[in-house]
C-alpha cells in the first residue's frame, strides 16, 4: 500500500505539472495583450513604446515562455503564487480568502448530494416500480439535463422576485453573520447540489438493485430478517463501490461548477476569481487557481482509491 501511494503521489505531481504547463502556454496564445488591458484606453495614447516595454519588463512578460514558466514554477514550489498583473494584489492572500468560500459552498453541496442521493436511491430501489420510484426517477432525469444557470434563474425568480425571502447576490462567512450567510447560501448550494443529487440517486438505485438480486441477499430475506437489517448489513456496503467512484467525479463537477454559480450569484470565490482573471488575461491568477483546482481533483481521485481498499478488503494494491 505504501509503494502504491508513493506512485500515485508522483503521478499526481506529474499531472499537476502537465496541466500547469498547458495552462501557462495556452493563456499566452490567447489574443490580446494584458499590458494594453492594464492601461485604460484614455491613457494608452500617453504611453510610448519604451514605457510599454518597461511595464512589460516589470511584470516579467518580456522573457521567453520557457524562462517565464521555470521562474513561475520555482515561485510555486516556494508557496509564492506571485502578484496579479491587473490589480497588483498578492495572489496567495487573495486565494486564502476565496478558497474558504468556494469550499464551504462546494462541500455543503457535495454532502447534501451524497446523503440525499443515497437515501433516494435506496428508497427507489426498494420500492421499484412504485409511485415514489417513478416520481424520483423523473426528477432525477430533470436534474441531470437542466443547465445549472437555468435552475439558478428559476430560483432567483421564485425566491427573490416573487417571495422576496432570499438575497439576490453576495456571500457572508457564517462566523461573521450566520443568519445572513445561511440566506445567501441557500440558492448557490441548491444549484450546485442538484446535479450530484440526481446522479447519485440514479447510481445508488442501479447498484442497490443489482445487489438485491444476489443469492446472499435472498438468503437473508428467507431467514426472516427485517428490511432495515437486510439493506444496512447486506446490501448497502456491497453497493457502495460504484457510489464511491462517483463521488470523485462529483467533487470535480462541483469545483468546475463553482465558476458558473459564483458568477451568477456574485460570490467572491475561486470560480469568480478565475472567470475575471481569464477575461482580463491576468496570467498569474489563472495559473494559480487552475493548479489549485487540479490538485484538489487529483487528490480526490487518490482518496477514492484508498477508500476502495477500506470498503472491499479483497482489493489489494501493490
Amino acid at each position: 500500500m505504501g509503494s502504491y501511494l508513493i506512485r500515485r503521489l508522483l503521478q499526481a505531481i506529474l499531472v499537476i505539472l502537465v496541466v500547469s504547463f498547458l495552462v501557462f502556454v495556452l493563456m499566452r496564445m490567447l489574443p490580446g495583450d494584458p499590458i494594453e488591458m492594464l492601461i485604460s484606453s484614455s491613457m494608452l495614447t500617453d504611453y510610448t513604446p519604451e514605457m510599454m516595454d518597461a511595464l512589460r519588463h516589470e511584470k516579467g512578460l518580456d522573457q521567453p515562455i520557457g524562462v517565464q514558466y521555470l521562474r513561475w514554477l520555482g515561485q510555486m514550489g516556494r508557496g509564492d503564487f506571485g502578484t496579479s498583473i491587473m490589480q497588483n494584489y498578492n495572489i496567495r492572500n487573495e486565494i486564502k480568502d476565496r478558497v474558504v468560500v468556494t469550499m464551504m459552498i462546494g462541500f455543503a453541496a457535495w454532502l447534501i448530494g451524497l446523503i440525499v442521493g443515497v437515501l433516494l436511491g435506496i428508497i427507489c430501489a426498494i420500492r421499484r416500480g412504485k409511485l415514489i420510484d417513478n416520481i424520483v426517477s423523473v426528477l432525477a432525469n430533470i436534474g441531470l439535463t437542466a443547465p445549472s444557470f437555468w435552475i439558478a434563474i428559476l430560483l432567483v425568480y421564485l425566491f427573490v422576485m416573487k417571495l422576496h425571502v432570499l438575497p439576490l447576490y453576495g456571500y457572508t462567512l457564517p462566523w461573521v453573520d450566520f443568519g445572513k450567510s445561511l440566506k445567501q447560501s441557500i440558492m448557490p448550494i441548491l444549484v450546485t447540489a442538484l446535479g450530484p443529487i440526481a446522479t447519485t440517486t440514479r447510481q445508488t438505485r442501479s447498484s442497490v438493485l443489482e445487489v438485491l438480486n444476489e443469492d446472499y441477499v435472498r438468503t437473508a430475506w428467507s431467514k426472516g430478517l427485517n428490511e432495515k437489517k437486510v439493506v444496512m448489513k447486506h446490501v448497502l456496503k456491497n453497493a457502495l463501490m460504484p457510489i464511491v467512484t462517483l463521488q470523485g467525479t462529483m467533487l470535480r463537477m462541483i469545483i468546475g461548477g463553482s465558476v458558473v454559480v459564483e458568477t451568477i450569484f456574485v460570490i467572491p470565490g475561486m470560480g469568480s476569481m478565475l472567470t475575471k482573471s481569464m477575461l482580463s488575461h491576468d496570467y498569474p491568477v489563472v495559473q494559480a487557481v487552475t493548479v489549485i483546482m487540479t490538485a484538489v481533483v487529483v487528490l480526490s481521485n487518490l482518496l477514492v482509491d484508498i477508500l476502495y481498499a477500506w470498503i472491499d478488503p479483497r482489493i489489494q494494491y501493490s
